[in-house]
């Protein structure tokens, strides 16, 4: 099942761009719609700043992870904008210098771009993640590291 979830990741490319735009402001004053912004940043969760966009032809996808319970993911990292929010469960990211965050149910996450990191499902039950990905067409979003050679074990 951790081989088909990593296909999944490896093979999907997606978007990550700002939350809030005038749309959304429009949205917040009709009666019946309600509009929750559940994250938007120009950093990444380690607090260090988005790189700027890469060139090439944008592709956006939307993925649905679903982590077993006591699952981990490898060490991989993404070259791209990526975003998430946990939509069920409790995960904790980690990079190998010992940065760490914890998402419980309902809150989102905007990933590291370009640094290794790991996560695991940390809850009792599988952990479902909604996850954007702001590609460029024709190149993986994730790139798994060799923790031998490049950072310490994944989680």
């Amino acid at each position: 099942m951790l081989t088909s979830l990593l296909r999944t990741v490896l093979f999907a490319g997606v978007i990550s761009v700002p939350v809030h735009s005038h749309a959304d402001d429009v949205m917040s004053t009709m009666d019946t719609i309600s509009v929750e912004v559940l994250e938007k940043s120009t950093a990444m969760w380690n607090g260090e700043k988005l790189p700027p966009y890469s060139a090439g032809q944008p592709e956006i996808s939307i993925v649905k992870v679903t982590i077993p319970e006591g699952a981990s993911l490898p060490l991989h990292e993404h070259p791209f904008a990526t975003a998430g929010v946990l939509l069920q469960g409790h995960i904790e990211v980690r990079t190998p210098g010992g940065d760490r965050q914890e998402l419980k149910a309902g809150e989102g996450l905007i990933e590291l771009i370009n640094r290794p990191h790991a996560g695991a499902n940390i809850g009792s039950e599988p952990a479902v993640i909604l996850v954007v990905y702001a590609g460029i067409e024709g190149r993986a979003v994730t790139h798994l590291v060799d923790s031998d050679t490049d950072a310490e074990e994944p989680l």
